[in-house]
């Protein structure tokens, strides 16, 4: 059983690939305000800028592809039922679902568990697109716009599109568990910029909770 401040893996493929790449190393109306912190901007060495730049880069649709049908109907299974929890906070269906499968698709192509993507988003933003922090972090998972200036192309509106943002959070969270060796206590609250206090990653592993579901075998 994986310890409940361990993260869980990349899988091997994925894994070894990023590890390889890090171990050298306008509208008159303002977005709602996120109660939220901020990541706090840290030196990168060439490698991991590099690696992180990379990963960012890849502009893979968010395709979910299956190994086999049964993998198909597990996922389903998954999206249906995280589409009738999600409901109150977001009415339209094809956007539930758009956004679901885009958050499914990047939390695993970062090696996250997708509960755990979906309770830092609920803590961070209340599930809001166009969320901004008092420290100026933006979008559903609260990304500070000077990520898109070391890693990205330098265009902090980008944050607001939706797979940008989802795709940004997701690699920044795996770097912060890969500089914590696994510790997803302090990788939380580096990601929050709360590094070593519990509030924040209390609130998002309550949180992640909520968004754990088994779809169980299809026989």
């Amino acid at each position: 059983m994986t310890h409940p401040w361990r993260a869980p893996s990349f899988a091997p493929a994925r894994r070894s690939c990023l590890l390889s790449l890090l171990s050298g190393a306008g509208g008159l109306l303002l977005p709602p305000a996120a109660m939220a912190g901020g990541q706090l901007e840290e030196p990168l060495i060439d490698s991991v800028r590099t690696a992180l730049s990379a990963a960012i880069a890849n502009s893979a649709p968010p395709i979910p592809e299956f190994p086999d049908t049964a993998s198909r109907l597990r996922y389903l299974r998954w999206l249906g039922e995280m589409s009738q929890r999600l409901r109150r906070r977001k009415a339209d269906l094809d956007t539930r679902k758009e956004f679901l499968q885009t958050v499914w698709y990047e939390s695993r192509r970062a090696g996250l568990e997708t509960s755990l993507v979906l309770g830092l988003i609920q803590v961070e933003s209340a599930f809001r697109k166009f969320a901004v922090s008092v420290v100026g972090a933006r979008g559903y998972m609260q990304v500070m716009p000077f990520w898109t200036r070391l890693i990205g192309d330098g265009d902090p509106s980008k944050l607001f599109h939706m797979q940008t943002n989802l795709r940004f959070g997701c690699v920044i969270l795996r770097h912060y568990l890969e500089r914590e060796s696994g510790d997803l206590f302090l990788a939380l609250g580096r990601y929050n910029g709360s590094r070593g206090k519990a509030p924040y990653p209390d609130a998002v592993m309550a949180a992640s909770r909520q968004w754990v579901f088994d779809p169980g075998p299809v026989n």
